[in-house]
Parts: C-alpha cells; structure tokens; sequence
C-alpha cells in the first residue's frame, strides 16, 4: 500500500494514539516499530476492541493490548501466495520485512483483491414514529429528516454500500408511503430494496417475523435513526470468527454519581467513594443474527433484548463488538441538531 509509514507508531504511543492512526488511514491496522523501524508488533481494531472489553484504559501504552507476533512475510514472497495467505488465515494486513524485521511495507488485502460483495441481508428498523423529534417529525418520518446534505436513513444506506452490501429490507411503519415514494426498489440507489410493512407496532425484532423467506446467511439488523462509522465488513467477520449466533453491538456508558458513596459493614462505616463513575456497556443498536435465530419469532411484537434472551437461554453463543467508532443515537433534539452539526467532519 502507499502511504504505509502513516500507520508506524512507538512502543510509547497510547491506545488513543494506535486509534487515531489506525482511523486517520482507514487501514484498520498500526504497526508498532522501534528507532530503526523493526516490527514489534501489530494493533488492529480487532485489537483495541478486546482491550476495551478488558477494561484496559485508552490511555495506557499500545504494548499492553499489540499483537507481538504477528504474520509477516518476507519482501522477496510472490503477490500470488501473499494473497492465498491472507484469505487462509483470514487476515487482512500482512507487514512486509526484511531479513532484521525492519518494516518495508504493507500488503493490504483489499487492495490486492476487487472489494468482495456480501449477499447477507440488512435489515434496518425505519418504523418508529419519533414522537422525542416532534414537531419534526409531524410530517416526516424520522428516517428521513435531512443530517447534513441527506436523508438520514440515505446515510446509513450509502455507508452500508461502501462496505459491500446490497440487499436491503427496510421495516416500515409510521408515514412508510413518504420512504417508499423516496428510495423505491433502491435501483436509482444502486441497491436492492424490499420492504417489510408493519400493519401494528412490531418492537425491534418483531418485524423480522415480516421476512418473506429465510435468509442462508447471517444478516444484519440495525436501528434506522443510527449515525455511526462501524465498519460492517469487520462486524460481520467478527460474529463468524466467534461462531455466535447473535452479536451484538455495545457502546461504553459512564456516569457519575453525584454523592459519596458510603459502605458499611453492619452500622461501621468502611469506606467513603467520593462521587465514584460507574462504566457499562450499553446496547448500541446493531446486531447480527444467524439464519436459525429467526426460528424464535414466534409473537408479532419482540424487543431485540428478549431477543437475546431468547438465545442466551437456549444456551446458544452470543457475543458483543465494541462499537468506538463514531456513533450517535438520534433520539431528541439535541441528538438532531449535534448530528447536523458533525456530519461534515464525519462523513465528509
């Protein structure tokens, strides 16, 4: 690749700085080298993601979450069996080395191969009446108020695209006839577009019980008032590397209790915690679901939590993927008017 030298980073450089190089290159990938540029070792999204759900703070040294020993391959290793490589072990950076280890470049796999088309299905969730956006949405759905230059749910849709996916089925319901009359069948979007009418509310998995037929692949389901960046192509590996039948996205949520917290032991105070932060994960809105998770919509109305309960008590695997990438919840006024306001940045 060009450019390479953009995503080198020291030994000394923070979580932080591995995510701001591994962003800014749209690389996915950094490469931790010392003075004389000899690899020792690799960050990948993948990486950060499983630092975070360690708690491991983002301001903490890259060599508390890197790679030490990764793949590389040697400069003189023909174009041909780099690639045979990369799709065996499923990887999609190798680091190119000489004799020493000294960095030489980057082989990314994307650029050696045509950008793969998925025939996973997304579905996204574009019913609600948005009754926190009113008078906005008085007489517009939500999925198409205008963020930035565009509809929102056209955002959502183009981005989906540039990750590889085509097939789309929007859940409808509140004003469906204005996103209908706007997106069609997706031709004019160079996508494929169906649409799954919900006559009553359905929840946020219900709707699903709507699909004309079922799917052979994983697919996936996303909330349709979502502005984020998640790359769906590494969502979609992720849930097949875990061999999960359900992912799903998680955002980090912290806030502070506005007292001391005081711990006893019986009438004993044992401890004062001054206003102490409390972090979770919370439910970002994007899920991937295999085709046998349809089989449990068995009601018309179904929250994609009772969803997951649903899996977890059939003892079937689920996982989560930490969503930090860009990631915004356009549910009040203020989420609307934020969204406008860094939409440019963002997406532009």
């Amino acid at each position: 690749m060009k450019n390479w030298r953009k995503v080198l980073i020291s030994p000394s450089s923070t979580i932080f700085d591995a995510i701001s190089a591994i962003d800014n290159n749209a690389m996915r990938i950094a490469l931790v080298v010392d003075n004389e540029e000899k690899l020792l070792g690799t960050v990948t999204d993948g990486d950060i993601r499983r630092g975070i759900l360690k708690g491991i703070p983002l301001t903490h040294t890259v060599d508390k979450i890197m790679n030490s020993t990764p793949f590389v391959v040697d400069v003189e290793a023909n174009v041909e069996v780099i690639v045979e490589v990369m799709k065996s072990k499923q990887i999609f950076h190798v680091p190119i080395v000489d004799a020493q280890g000294k960095v030489l470049g980057l082989e990314v796999l994307d650029e050696l191969l045509r950008q793969e088309e998925h025939d996973n299905w997304v579905v996204l969730m574009a019913g609600g009446l948005g009754a926190r956006l009113r008078p906005l949405t008085d007489s517009c759905p939500k999925p198409l108020l205008t963020v930035g230059d565009k509809p929102l749910l056209e955002t959502i849709i183009d981005n989906f695209k540039k990750n590889g996916f085509r097939r789309f089925y929007l859940a409808v319901n509140y004003k469906s006839e204005q996103i209908e009359n706007y997106f069609g069948d997706g031709t004019h979007f160079g996508v494929e577009i169906v649409y799954l009418r919900e006559d009553t509310r359905r929840g946020t998995a219900g709707a699903l019980g709507l699909l004309p037929n079922k799917p052979d692949k994983p697919i996936i389901v996303m909330n349709g008032d979502l502005l984020t960046k998640v790359d769906f192509n590494n969502l979609l590996k992720f849930h097949l590397d875990q061999k999960a039948v359900g992912t799903m996205c998680v955002r980090e949520y912290s806030f502070q209790i506005p007292y001391g917290i005081v711990k006893l032991n019986g009438q004993q105070i044992v401890a004062i915690d001054e206003k102490p932060i409390q972090e979770f994960f919370v439910n970002a809105g994007i899920y991937v679901l295999s085709p046998e998770v349809l089989e449990m919509i068995n009601r018309s109305y179904l929250d994609m939590t009772s969803l997951f309960e649903t899996i977890i008590n059939n003892q079937l695997t689920t996982a989560v993927f930490p969503v930090r990438e860009y990631w915004l919840d356009i549910g009040h006024l203020d989420d609307y008017n934020k969204a406008n306001m860094e939409f440019f940045e963002v997406f532009k």
